[in-house]
């Protein structure tokens, strides 16, 4: 008889535990559902997240892709419009560029939250399925990509620079606070804006692997990234010829030297910069884990 009640305060004490125990293993599964709600995505989701993007970037109707890169370069034409506005009223100071450089970022926001296709954000996302399987199939789709939306967004800027020069849509003021910042792009040698340009690819198409894993920052993302482009002086081949027609629209350059000075340069280090270097880097980190 006397054995009962600490039979029965055993048993009580074991279903304590029990019940104790399994509290815990709610709680750590709760915590473990929370941890993976809030981890950042791995490398090679990402990766996959991109390449994937890139793979339906490429399987676009060439009209889609055309017109959407179109729209690409009226947008980005924002950038040195946003610049001008900002640096008309800013009285000169050594941080001046610091504050104008945020207009630069305007452009890039429009494209990338819209979703319309630029030259330097393709660098990466069509790269990378081409770098998975290189083959002729892909690498024509990606030439054939390339090909359309930089004639897209080289449209789209020239048409822009077209309205501003030509119609009284800015103010004699505004209009030349642009074709001033403008001048910008041509003093540099060819050889300095190739490695402007790669400088300015590699940020590129650092926003794009950015992007995924941004979520709700996104607009930080862009902003900081674009930003760090205008600030450093370095060179987008697609803002910077809004800049290049600019001068051409009005007289303070030729052809020829927008074309030698800047354009090509600017356009081979930007692909080097977004290609060579940061999408085969990004390829090199996940190779072993995605085959």
């Amino acid at each position: 008889m006397t054995n009962r009640p600490d039979r029965a305060a055993d048993q009580a004490a074991k279903t304590r535990d029990a019940e104790m125990s399994a509290s815990r293993a709610n709680i750590s599964n709760r915590e473990v559902e929370d941890v993976e709600a809030r981890s950042s995505p791995r490398t090679p989701v990402i990766y996959e997240i991109v390449r994937r993007s890139g793979e339906e970037e490429m399987e676009r109707p060439l009209t889609s892709l055309w017109w959407s890169g179109l729209a690409a370069g009226l947008s980005i034409s924002f950038s040195l419009l946003a610049q001008a506005i900002l640096q008309l009223h800013i009285p000169d100071a050594p941080w001046r560029p610091l504050i104008t450089s945020l207009g630069y970022s305007v452009g890039f926001v429009m494209v990338v939250l819209a979703r319309q296709q630029l030259f330097t954000e393709n660098t990466i996302t069509v790269i990378l399925p081409v770098v998975a399987e290189p083959t002729a199939r892909n690498f024509g789709r990606a030439g054939r990509l390339w090909a359309i939306v930089l004639l897209a967004n080289l449209a789209g800027t020239l048409f822009a620079a077209a309205f501003c020069s030509l119609t009284p849509a800015l103010t004699p003021e505004l209009k030349a606070e642009a074709i001033e910042i403008s001048r910008v792009i041509l003093s540099h040698g060819a050889l300095d804006t190739v490695f402007k340009g790669v400088a300015a690819g590699f940020l590129m198409a650092t926003m794009v692997w950015l992007l995924p894993s941004a979520e709700s920052g996104q607009l930080g993302v862009i902003v900081m990234m674009t930003w760090l482009i205008s600030v450093g002086g370095f060179a987008h081949i697609i803002a910077g010829s809004m800049e290049a027609f600019m001068l051409v629209l009005n007289g303070a350059a030729g052809p020829l030297e927008v074309t030698t000075g800047f354009l090509l340069p600017a356009l081979l280090g930007n692909i080097i910069g977004g290609t060579a270097l940061f999408a085969l880097l990004a390829y090199a980190q996940v190779m072993k884990e995605i085959r």
